[in-house]
């Protein structure tokens, strides 16, 4: 197997970088401190170019590291930039595993959004096929219900937001790609329901962000290969006020004295990493 070419780490601003889904602030501050204290930053941020010729960026993966560098002021970041079509990044979906919440009240609370339009389904009869692709709840007493999503984008990220807003500050949950309730039965002793989200397209959400929406926090999961991990570069050369180019240049110089050193190391088949 031949050695893939270098994934492209690039200086970008700060402030040219945006994120796709919501930031928990709350996760903001330790992470601040911790950056500070270590002086460098282990792994960069992967982020997308819009395709608005705006110079702007999607975050892909790093939405935190990105927050507490904005919060630091500091005024450029290096990230791992990876194109639309490149046939190595990927779009997937988290489903919400909810628990800690009665299922009704949290079926009351989606039928009392009145721009949602949720359906029970018997699951012993046939039904009409959806208007589009909804969202899914399968809640822990094994009923099941849907929730027409609007066709156009910002209807479909509002409902969205309303689905999650539902039980985010009610209950706990986590992220999961399981679509079977009955996997986490034994898991969760309080669970609530499974809410399966549906998929969306590169595309869609790189329009999303173009227009300033954002959607709800855990439910995209990118996969890039390959992928950038503890690159341990320094913060004093981010945080500095030289020119973005002189910063351009010392980082590739920076990259190729690492390889030279034999500092970098390439891993083509699946790892597991114990010291994160």
């Amino acid at each position: 197997m031949l050695t893939p070419s270098l994934p492209a780490l690039r200086i970008l601003p700060l402030e040219n970088i945006i994120l796709h889904e919501d930031h928990d602030d709350q996760r903001t501050s330790p992470l601040v401190e911790k950056l500070r204290a270590q002086g460098i930053l282990r792994n960069p941020p992967i982020v997308m170019p819009l395709q608005d010729g705006s110079a702007r960026a999607m975050v892909l993966d790093g939405a935190n590291r990105v927050t507490s560098l904005k919060e630091m002021e500091f005024p450029h970041v290096v990230a791992q930039v990876v194109q639309p079509d490149d046939p190595h990044v990927s779009l997937m979906t988290w489903n919400h595993v909810v628990w800690g919440m009665n299922a009704r009240t949290l079926m009351t609370n989606i039928r009392n959004k009145k721009e949602l339009d949720v359906t029970k389904v018997d699951t012993q009869k046939s039904m009409q096929a959806p208007r589009s692709v909804p969202v899914q709840i399968r809640t822990a007493d094994g009923k099941f219900y849907i929730v027409q999503t609007p066709a156009d984008l910002k209807h479909l990220v509002d409902a969205l937001h309303e689905v999650v807003n539902a039980y985010r500050e009610h209950a706990s949950f986590d992220r999961t790609s399981q679509t079977l309730i009955d996997t986490f039965k034994n898991i969760y002793p309080d669970l609530s329901a499974l809410i399966i989200f549906p998929r969306f397209e590169i595309k869609s959400l790189l329009e999303i962000v173009a227009k300033g929406w954002v959607i709800p926090t855990g439910i995209t999961r990118f996969t890039v290969s390959p992928r950038t991990l503890h690159l341990n570069y320094p913060l004093h050369e981010l945080s500095s006020g030289k020119p973005i180019e002189y910063k351009e240049a010392y980082l590739q110089h920076w990259i190729q004295e690492r390889i030279k050193k034999k500092g970098a190391r390439y891993y083509a088949e699946a790892t597991f990493l114990f010291d994160e």
